[in-house]
This record gives structure tokens, C-alpha cells and sequence, in this order.
């Protein structure tokens, strides 16, 4: 039987199995699950239906916890239900795992194995997750690869039903799930008749149901509840049979046979390793090459990881064995060894005990670590692995893949060059901008290839946790053999290699990739005439030294004619397949077409149509450059970091820069997970193709410029006149416009090299020339030519003085932006919605704020490796910042209050028992003092730095205590940060918990109406009539209030702001919410990517959201009440336009109208009812009569 080829990656093979066998599915967005979540919604939003006739029902829940209850609770009244996981997430299911294990419910829950936050968070893949969950009685099993991946989702369900324990399928998050492979399709006919029906009704019939009553869940006494434990043990000794079983039914139906451990290798090897997950197929094939070179050696792939059979294990392992290296993709601090080292010493001693081994002494067993975090695991590894099992005592609990120079735990010296690759696989190597569109060419690249040709494909992409503008690169291999490959394309290995960013020439090897003879690609604002000499040394002697063949193309001027923006990615994966000949050139663009079409269709004719023409257009500007004999550039690569920067920053963070983070040993690091602050302003990416231009003869001196910028890239200062000395030539300047500083100089000023490009500063801009159309107090200015001139302008610009802010008020705008941003060249999005607000907070509150930041977006620009845009002044203050995880942030954030009120009371104590020491009028001062405003806390610090004077040396205990303590007593601000998917869905429960404590703290929440940083899924704050992932066909329910039940408390400060519509409020707005004694609240439209925008106008998103009714702005401020006021204050106009004017400039609410006309007119019709209502009940709200109380006055 002939089966379909297709070329997909693990997620989308996991989803469409456990999609077909299921009829309920509950899900929740998390890294790198999400998308086996994503296909199974949109397919129940398409009617696809399930193997037996039914579109299973796909709910998103609000958490991990919840999915996993409404597993349990679907699962036990007897319907087939599944979930999807990874992380975190498996941590949060695990209480009901124990439940549906142990009251033996079939199930299988599909996970992305990713790892744990530990000292630091990581998005990546390893076994941390899975290995924690080894306890709760599922049955664990494991897949290598794509092909894998898919067939034990069906194995894995076979089992289930028989056995009835709930299974565990996981392969590695990122190498194995969003890895693109050809793989061989099971049909709906396949799954149906390896599922056995009776099992099924089985299931159901074990539901519970009033129609046959019985209860499950009981409270047991110590009397009885150890016999119930143990009363499962027949089941768990049947299950390895039974999926032994179910593999070899699988083999009968598919011909791919699989067991419980499979071994590959010398059937005399003597030298085994034992590994599971995608590490066990690059194990596997080294071995297989080693074993042609005469080497006895071998692997054992272990897919059944619990129940933990003895029998299938030694049954694998050849008697020859001699010694044994066990690998662990986790990490157990304080454990004997890590788990499957330890279950595999227990196995093979009970063996030898009872016989059942096939050798008769004990292998030398070694237990080693790899791979945490998607760290590389190549053949040169492996091979390594197999020579240190040579030695007479190899070493124990060793690390592979790191320098370990702490313990010493490290197998340091393989081959980086070790090879096992099939020479006549094409390897290829693109460089893009995270948002240029590469990554999604590229799949669409590799599945032409794998589908339209008789070529086996590869396609994995490789990008960091940082949000659009970071570097990605695409790894593709085909050839006309079977690709089993998960791990990157080393150096000298490339035969294709293209960038997609000039700039990252000046940073980045990129050519260290390519092999002599090979193809560069190169994305470049010069033509073929004027390129060579703009290119660094290193890249011009790579080019002539490894004879490669170069090509140019300015994708960006073919991009902007044909109206595809900033994205050239349709653009360059034209060129790719133009000059690399994996098809035919008419060939090609006909796939390329037709590509496009399944993909942007969606998004309607005129973006298909750009795309169309974008490919067209291509062929007639892309040009081979004629490479000349010699170097000839003066210009070099420059160091990741200037060598000004700290030495951390430069030995550290720079290697991290420069992508050269996997040299760094372990004694690098630091110890505890804690970093410096204020390190992205050594980063320098130069990613903007422009850049603002201030005109100073038109700046009316408003400040909202600096107001919006979301990377704090534009400031401006006062400063006197005096400072100018030695100001560079071109350095702008004109006499300021503030009534409270007069005679001084004003300058606004950008920082060249980290803009983004996004030109918010240029839409806000309200200074036009009335004399030339277009012209602005600011505008674009392509960035190469004023990069020099301008980098020096901003470095002198740093050295003026800092405005003095206790000489002025912040309550205006202008005033605003005289204070230094603490936040800023943050690796958010251009054009970002969020970042604006976080910088003001910066600005504001920056120099004495505690930061909880909720996993997110938030937490990703602003405390991603390598840099941090968390910054400190010339003091030294700034921000003190931490993440703990996605649904304890609030929570989190009052541990911090909880401190500064005890310590803060704790040192007020001290100090007063102190008093005859330290002097009653300091203590009276210091107690009494007015930290309102910015005047008063720098008096009160001046009190406390004097108190600590008096206090140094004194070897009273007391004293000692309050020493430690008193800054303390200075006012310092608690700010809790995070998105909607926090807010409003997982970390919900706390946030009310924490807004109903009354204490002191402030909520930010950066309301994109999805979840942004996990690739833009629905959540409680998505409107009514969006399309977001797990809402594919609309969102048919209104938004969620949020700030109307923080209201309803009567003590809580709750805003809700839009800058873009009123920058002056969202200002007023923060200030009232740090000044408020008590919970505030402050949810702040944030536009985003997501959306489907033009990022630019971002800003007139917002203004539209808050005309058109959809976001009313308000203030409810309790401190009203006592004045006799109503609390609540609405502070924009009635609706003044309609829903649909705001709506369709975003995709997600077009892409509706183009998929489902009817359902979008039925949805929007009730969005803008949902407007007039809520606009109603705010309008009453805000209209009620409050009298004040005699006892509040």
C-alpha cells in the first residue's frame, strides 16, 4: 500500500493523530506546545471530523491546572479527551495526573518535553519537565523524530485504551517539534483500524452517569489507603506487553516496526549508549558509521520509559556489553544520578541477581548529561562519548556539549567537525530578522521540496526567546535519502548560505557556514557594482578564499514597490530557488505561487497579489557579483561590544552578542541566575534601514516623540548653554521652551544604532512645514548615511547632565520626557504597543521601583539574554527587577509589598529605640517625612543617608539591624507587570487575590487582547469577532471586563489608558496610581503585531479604539469618595465612529469576513452592541451622586 508523503513538523503529526481519536480536547497556549493546540482548533473550526464521523469539541481553558481539570472531568464522564503541554504547564497538571492515573483512565496527553525555569527561563527543549511528572503513574513514551512522533501518538492511544493508564507521549520541544521532515501519513483509515472500538465503548461505560450512579474520588483512612495504592499493580505489570503489542499491530498495519527499546549497532558491541528522544537518532546513526569502521559499538533507543520494564531492557542489550554510557537530557541537583542513569543501574543489577541478563558481570555503567535547553548534540559528541568508554574507568556523571571548569564534569575535547553526513545532501543557511518573514518562506521552501520533488527535506529554524528584530536562521538539508539529522548545520557545511541583513555582516560569521564552492546570497541596499567595498575583510577574504559564488539583490526596494513593506521574505525565497536549481525556475515560481496562495489567501486577493508580483519582480534585480581577486575593504567586523563596556558585559554578555554563547564555561556564569542591569546599550544591532531626523526649526518642543518611542531611542534634554563645549559640528540645538527652566538649550536626539525603524515618533508628531507637504519636526532618513555623524552626536548627548527632577513637576507630557528613560533599546517589535508604557513607568517611578513581571512578552524583551533593558542612573538607582513565573506574578509582586512594608516597619521600630543615639530631630524628621513627590524622597534620602553615618561603626545590634534596614524608609514602589494572557486568564485568581489585599502595590497590564508571546492565542481579553488562534472562527463572546470587577471593590485605583489616543490621561493616569495609598490598577491598550497591523500606525489604532467606543478611557480614584465625588471618571467622548472603522484596518478582524462572511457580519453587528451597552453602563456609572460621610471627613 502506497501512503502519502508530506512534509510537516511534530506538532501538526502529534495534533492530526490525537486530533482523530478524540472527541474532547482541552488546551492552553504554551511554548512550544501551542501549535498541536492551534491545529486542533482551527480543524473543529473547519468541521473536520474524527475518525468515527464527529468534529470533536476544543475549548481553551484558562490555565494548564484548568485544562487539566477539564481532562479529568471530561475523561471521567466518558468521552476520549486529550490535551497538549510542555513545561510549566506539565508542572500544573500534575496534581489531576495523579488523580486520572490513579483512578485508571485512559488518556494520553501529548508534551513538546521543554525545560523548567531554574536559575533562568528557557523556552527550549530537554527532559526536565517530563522526568518531574515520572512519579504520578503515566505511562511515558517516547519519540525520536517527526515520523516518530506521529506514530507513537497513535501507539500511545492503542495503549491507553487497553491498558488503562494514561500515557505521557513526549519528543523533544523545538528539535523534534518544530522540526519540518518528510514522513510517511497514517490515514484516517490506518488510525480507525488500529483503534479498537470495544476499548472505546469500554471507556464510555466507565463513565459516570445518573443513569448508573457510582462515585469515585473518595477521602480514605489510613486503614485502607495503602491497599488502594497497591491494588493498580497488575495493571502497570501488563502495560509494557500491551504497548509491545500495539507497536507490533502498528508494524502489521505500516510496515515501521518499533519496541519497547530498540537497539541499533554491532551485535558484538561492547560499548553501549543508552539515550531516548532526538539525541537517540543522531546516537544511532554515529553508531552505525562507527560500526563501518570496525568500531563494536551500539545504541540502545528507549521509547518506553514507565512502566520501566527490566525484561524488554536487557533483552536489547547485546551480551557482548561490556560498558554502558547512559545520557540524561535533564539535570537532578543532589540526586545519586540522574533518572534514567539510575532506573537503568537498578535494571541491570536485578537482572544479573535473577538471572535475566545476557552477560554474566556487571558493565562498567556511566551516567552523563547533554542537551539542556535544545543544547547541541552532534555525532562529534557521540563519538566522544564512545572513545571515553575505551578507558579503563570512564568518567561518571559526565557533561557533553559544555566547558565545565567549576566540577570538572565535562568531556571537553571532540571534533566540531566529526561528519556523518551524506555527501550529496544539500545544506543551506539563511540568516533573517525575526518578523522579515524568512522563517515562514522557508518552511513553505522546504515543503515544495519535500512534496513537489522525489527529495527527502529538513527544515528546522533556529531563533532566540526575543521578540521580532532578533537574528533567526534556517537550517534546510534535502537529498534523495531519508534526512535524520537533529542538529545543526556546523561550519564549512553549508553549500547555500544567505543573509537577509546586511548588518549582520558587521557582527555575525555568517560565512563560517558556507563550504568552498559554495552559494551566498546577500540582501544589500548596494548594487553589484558598489557591494565589494562595502562588505568587512572577513566576509571579502571568506568569499575569495572559499571561491564562492556571490549574488546581491536589494529585496527591500523590490519589496516597497510592490507593497509588501518590510517583508522580503517571498522576495529572497525566490532568489534561493532561482539561483540553487532545486527545480526548474518556471517550476519553481509556480510552487512558490501556489504557496502563497494556501498561505496569505486567508488574508485576502490584494496581499496575495503583492506577494504575486513581489515574485515577479524578483528575477530582474537579483545579480551576480563579479568577485574580484583581492581584499579591498578597509572596513572590518567590529566587536560585539565596545570595549568601554564592563568586563562582564564584554567576556560574557559579548560572546552571547556574537553567537559564541556555547564557549562560554561554566565559570562564566553566574552562580545564582542574578545579572547586571542596564546592558542593551552596549548592544548596538543597527537594524533600521531608517531612522528619525529631528528638525529643529519646526519642534514645537511637546516631548511626544520621546513619548511614544518604544525603544527610548529619542530624548531630549535642557540643558545650559555652557554644556555645549565641545559639542560635535552636527550636533542640533535651540533655545528651550520651559517656563521652569529659562536661558537653557533644548535638544532632541536619537540614538542611530538602536532604533528599530518604526516611526511611531513620526506618525505622533503634530509640527508640520507648512511650506512642504510631508515634512515634519521629525521625519525618516535612511540610517547608513548618518550613522557616523550621528552616533557621535548621541554619545555626547549622554554626557549632558540629567535634568534635575526635583526642579520640576513630570504632570505634562513635555515635562515628562526630561526624565531618563530607565527602560530602553529593549528587543521588543518594532513599533511595539507595550514597551511606551513601561518606559514611562521608568521614567517615572524607575529610581525606587521593585518589578514583578509576569512570563510574557513583557518579560521576554525586558529580561532576555544577552541584555537587559532594565537600566540605572548616574546614581545607581533603577529598577529592581525579577520574573518568577506566568501565574504567580501578582502573588510574587506583594511578597515584594510584604517586605518593603515589614522592613520598613522593622526599621521604623529600630530607629525610634535608637532615638537618644541617632538624635530625636533626625528620627522625627525621618518618621514624619512627606515622600509625595520626587523633592521629598531625595530630602528623605539625604535623611537616611545621614542616619547611616551616624550609625557606621556602631557595634550595637540594634544598630547593626537598622544599618542593614534603612533604606527601608525610604518610599519605594511595587510594580506588577504583565499582559492579558496573565491578567485576565492564568494569574487571574491571584490578581484578585492581591487587588483585595488593600496593600500598596500597582498592577500594570499590557492589554494586547491575545497572547502575544506565545504566538497570539485568544484569551478572556480577546473582543468579540476576533480572530486569534484558538478562536479560529471569531471569538462569539464579548471581552472581559477587568477593570469593572476591580471596581466593584471600592478601594482599588483601576485606569484604563490608550496612549495613542491621549497621552496627557495615560500620564495623569500613572502618577494618580503611584500616589494612591492603596491597589491600583492601570490597563493600557497595547497594539501588537498579532493584530495584523501596520505597526506604524499603531498609534491610530488606538486612537480609533477609543473613538469608535471599543476602549473607553476612565480613572476610578476611591480618594473621590471622601470628597463627596463619584470615584469614577470618564475621560474620552461618546462614540464618534463606527466599530468597523476600527476593526477591518486589522487582519484579525478581516481575515473573518474572508473565510465566513456571515458569521463576521453577525459577530460584528453584536461587537457593536456590546459597545453601546457597555458605553451605557459606564455613562450611568459615572453619573451616580456621592455624598460625603461624616466619618471620612
Amino acid at each position: 500500500m502506497t501512503r502519502e508523503l508530506i512534509t510537516i513538523d511534530a506538532t501538526e503529526a502529534v495534533a492530526r493523530v490525537a486530533y482523530r481519536v478524540n472527541e474532547v480536547i482541552a488546551i492552553y497556549p504554551i511554548t512550544p506546545s501551542s501549535g498541536m493546540g492551534e491545529f486542533a482548533d482551527a480543524w473543529s473550526a473547519a468541521g473536520v471530523k474524527n475518525v468515527w464521523g464527529t468534529v470533536p469539541m476544543v475549548v481553551e481553558m484558562q490555565s494548564e491546572g484548568g485544562a487539566a481539570g477539564a481532562v479529568h472531568g471530561a475523561l471521567t464522564s466518558g468521552s476520549l479527551t486529550t490535551t497538549f503541554t510542555a513545561s510549566q504547564g506539565l508542572l500544573l497538571m500534575i496534581p489531576n495526573m495523579y488523580k486520572i492515573a490513579g483512578e485508571l483512565t485512559p488518556t494520553v496527553f501529548h508534551v513538546s518535553a521543554r525545560s523548567l525555569a531554574a536559575q533562568g527561563l528557557s523556552i527550549f527543549g530537554d527532559h526536565s519537565d517530563v522526568t518531574s511528572a515520572r512519579s504520578t503513574g503515566y505511562a511515558m513514551l517516547a519519540s525520536r523524530s517527526v515520523q516518530e512522533a506521529q506514530d507513537m501518538a497513535l501507539i500511545s492511544q492503542m495503549a491507553t485504551l487497553e491498558a488503562r493508564i494514561p500515557f505521557l507521549h513526549f519528543f523533544d520541544g523545538f528539535r523534534t517539534s518544530h522540526e519540518v521532515n518528510k514522513i510517511e501519513l497514517l490515514s484516517d483509515d490506518d488510525i480507525r483500524s488500529m483503534i479498537d472500538l470495544d476499548q472505546v465503548i469500554a471507556h464510555r461505560k466507565r463513565g459516570l452517569s445518573p443513569d448508573r450512579p457510582m462515585m469515585r474520588g473518595t477521602a480514605q483512612n489510613p486503614d485502607v489507603y495503602f491497599q488502594g495504592r497497591e491494588t493498580v499493580n497488575p495493571f502497570y505489570n501488563a502495560c509494557p506487553e500491551i504497548v509491545q503489542d500495539a507497536m507490533d499491530k502498528f508494524a502489521q498495519v505500516t510496515g515501521r516496526k518499533y519496541n519497547l527499546f530498540d537497539y541499533a549497532g554491532a551485535p558484538d558491541a561492547e560499548r553501549i549508549i543508552i539515550v531516548m528522544g532526538s539525541g537517540a537518532e543522531t546516537a544511532e546513526d554515529t553508531a552505525l558509521y562507527l560500526n563501518q569502521k570496525g568500531e563494536k559499538v551500539g545504541v540502545v533507543t528507549v521509547h518506553l520509559y514507565r512502566p520501566f520494564s527490566l525484561k524488554h531492557l536487557l533483552a536489547a542489550l547485546p551480551a557482548t556489553t561490556r560498558k554502558i554510557a547512559v545520557l540524561d537530557r535533564t539535570k537532578e541537583p543532589g540526586a545519586g544520578g540522574e533518572p534514567l542513569y539510575m532506573d537503568v543501574i537498578t535494571a541491570i543489577n536485578e537482572g544479573l541477581a535473577t538471572g535475566e541478563a545476557p552477560f554474566k558481570s556487571l558493565p562498567i555503567i556511566v551516567g552523563g548529561r547533554y542537551g539542556l535547553s535544545s543544547k547541541e548534540f552532534t555525532p562529534g559528541m557521540v563519538k566522544r562519548i564512545f572513545d571515553e568508554l575505551k578507558a579503563d574507568q570512564p568518567k561518571n556523571h559526565f557533561t557533553i556539549g559544555i566547558i565545565d571548569d567549576v566540577t570538572f564534569s565535562s568531556l571537553d575535547d571532540y571534533d566540531t567537525d566529526f561528519s556523518i553526513m551524506d555527501d550529496k545532501t544539500v545544506q543551506c543557511l539563511f540568516f533573517g530578522l525575526g518578523a522579515d518573514g524568512t522563517v515562514g518562506a522557508n518552511k513553505n521552501s522546504i515543503k515544495i521540496i519535500g512534496e513537489e520533488t522525489d527529495n527527502s527535506a529538513q527544515g528546522y529554524f533556529v531563533y532566540d526567546s526575543k521578540k521580532s528584530g532578533s537574528v533567526t536562521i534556517s537550517h534546510l538539508r534535502f537529498g534523495s535519502k531519508p534526512i535524520r539529522a537533529p542538529y545543526l548545520i556546523g561550519n564549512n557545511d553549508a553549500n547555500f548560505v544567505a543573509c537577509h541583513q546586511f548588518s549582520f555582516l558587521e557582527r555575525l560569521d555568517v560565512l563560517k557556514y558556507a563550504k568552498p564552492g559554495g552559494v551566498f546570497l546577500l540582501n544589500s541596499i548596494y548594487d553589484e557594482n558598489e557591494v565589494w567595498d562595502k562588505l568587512p575583510v572577513e566576509v571579502q577574504k571568506a568569499i575569495i578564499g572559499k571561491k564562492l559564488r556571490f549574488y546581491v539583490i536589494d529585496g527591500y526596494e523590490v519589496a516597497h514597490k510592490t507593497g509588501m513593506g518590510g517583508r522580503i521574505n517571498t522576495i529572497m525565497q525566490t532568489c534561493f530557488f532561482a539561483i540553487s536549481g532545486v527545480l526548474p525556475r518556471d517550476e519553481a515560481i509556480a510552487q512558490i505561487k501556489k504557496s502563497i496562495k494556501k498561505t496569505y489567501g486567508k488574508r485576502g486577493e490584494a496581499v496575495v497579489q503583492s506577494n504575486f508580483e513581489a515574485v515577479d519582480s524578483t528575477l530582474a534585480h537579483l545579480r551576480e557579483v563579479k568577485v574580484p581577486a583581492q581584499v579591498t575593504s578597509s572596513v572590518t567586523r567590529r566587536p560585539a561590544v565596545s570595549d568601554k563596556a564592563p568586563e562582564f558585559v564584554q567576556n560574557v554578555l559579548g560572546k552571547m552578542i556574537a553567537s559564541e554563547g556555547d564557549s562560554l564555561p561554566v565559570s562564566g556564569m553566574p552562580v545564582d541566575g542574578t545579572f547586571p542591569t542596564g546592558t542593551t546599550m552596549w548592544e548596538k544591532r543597527n537594524i533600521a534601514l531608517e531612522i528619525p531626523v529631528w528638525e529643529p526649526d519646526l519642534c514645537i518642543q511637546c516631548g511626544k516623540c520621546a513619548f511614544v518611542c518604544p525603544h527610548a531611542v529619542i530624548r531630549q534634554k535642557v540643558y545650559a548653554p555652557a554644556e555645549l563645549e565641545g559639542a560635535p559640528a552636527t550636533f542640533k540645538h535651540v533655545d528651550a521652551k520651559f517656563k521652569e527652566m529659562p536661558g537653557m538649550l533644548f535638544t532632541i536626539q536619537v540614538a542611530p544604532e538602536d532604533c528599530t525603524g518604526c516611526a511611531l515618533c513620526v506618525e505622533v508628531c503634530p509640527a508640520k512645514d507648512k511650506t512642504q507637504v510631508g515634512r515634519k519636526a521629525i521625519n525618516m532618513a535612511a540610517q547608513p548615511p548618518l550613522r557616523e555623524s550621528e552616533r557621535e552626536n548621541w554619545e555626547f548627548f549622554l554626557t549632558l547632565p540629567e535634568t534635575d527632577r526635583t526642579q520640576f513637576e513630570p504632570g505634562t507630557v513635555k515635562n515628562s520626557q526630561l526624565l531618563q528613560p530607565l527602560f530602553e533599546f529593549s528587543g521588543a517589535c518594532a513599533g511595539c504597543g507595550e514597551t511606551p508604557y513601561v518606559k514611562l513607568l521608568s521614567q517615572l517611578f524607575g529610581d525606587r521601583s521593585l518589578v514583578a513581571n509576569a512570563t510574557g512578552c513583557s518579560s521576554i524583551y525586558g529580561g532576555n539574554l544577552p541584555t537587559t533593558p532594565w537600566a540605572f542612573n548616574h546614581e545607581g538607582r533603577g529598577p529592581a527587577w525579577s520574573n518568577s513565573l506566568f501565574e504567580d506574578n501578582a502573588e510574587f509582586g506583594l511578597g515584594m509589598r510584604l517586605t518593603l512594608d515589614k522592613q520598613g516597619e522593622f526599621a521604623a521600630e529600630l530607629l525610634r529605640d535608637l532615638s537618644a543615639k541617632v538624635g530625636d530631630q533626625l528620627v522625627t524628621a525621618i518618621l514624619e517625612a512627606d515622600q509625595k513627590t520626587d523633592a521629598g524622597i531625595a530630602a528623605q534620602r539625604e535623611r537616611v543617608a545621614a542616619l547611616k553615618t551616624a550609625l557606621q561603626g556602631d557595634k550595637d545590634p540594634k544598630a547593626v539591624l537598622l544599618l542593614s534596614l534603612a533604606d527601608f524608609l525610604v518610599r519605594k514602589s511595587v510594580w506588577i507587570l504583565g499582559g492579558d494572557g496573565w491578567a485576565y486568564d492564568i494569574g487571574y485568581g491571584g490578581l484578585d487575590h492581591v487587588l483585595a489585599s488593600g496593600r500598596n502595590v500597582n498592577v500594570l497590564v499590557m492589554d494586547t487582547e491575545v497572547y502575544s508571546n506565545t504566538g497570539g492565542q485568544a484569551s478572556k481579553a480577546t473582543p468579540r469577532a476576533a480572530v486569534a488562534k484558538f478562536a479560529a472562527n471569531g471569538k462569539g463572546i464579548p471581552k472581559k471586563d477587568l477593570g469593572m470587577i476591580a471596581m466593584a471593590y471600592g478601594y482599588v485605583y483601576v485606569a484604563r489608558v490608550a496612549m495613542g489616543a491621549n497621552d496627557q490621561h495615560t500620564l495623569r493616569a500613572f502618577l494618580e496610581a503611584d500616589r494612591y495609598d492603596g491597589p491600583s490598577l492601570i490597563i493600557a491598550y497595547s497594539h501588537c503585531i498579532a493584530h495584523g497591523i501596520d505597526m506604524r500606525k499603531g498609534l491610530e489604532q488606538q486612537k480609533l479604539a477609543v473613538q469608535s467606543g471599543i476602549w473607553p478611557l476612565f480613572r476610578y480614584n476611591p480618594g473621590l469618595i471622601d470628597e463627596g465625588k463619584n470615584p469614577l471618571v470618564i475621560d474620552s467622548k461618546d462614540p464618534t465612529v463606527p466599530v468597523e472603522q476600527y476593526a477591518y484596518n486589522e487582519t484579525r478582524y478581516r481575515m473573518l469576513v474572508q473565510s465566513d462572511e456571515h458569521r463576521a457580519e453577525m459577530l460584528m453587528r453584536q461587537a457593536r452592541s456590546d459597545v453601546q451597552k457597555r458605553w451605557e453602563l459606564y455613562r450611568q456609572m459615572a453619573e451616580i451622586e456621592y455624598k460625603a460621610h461624616e466619618d471620612n471627613q
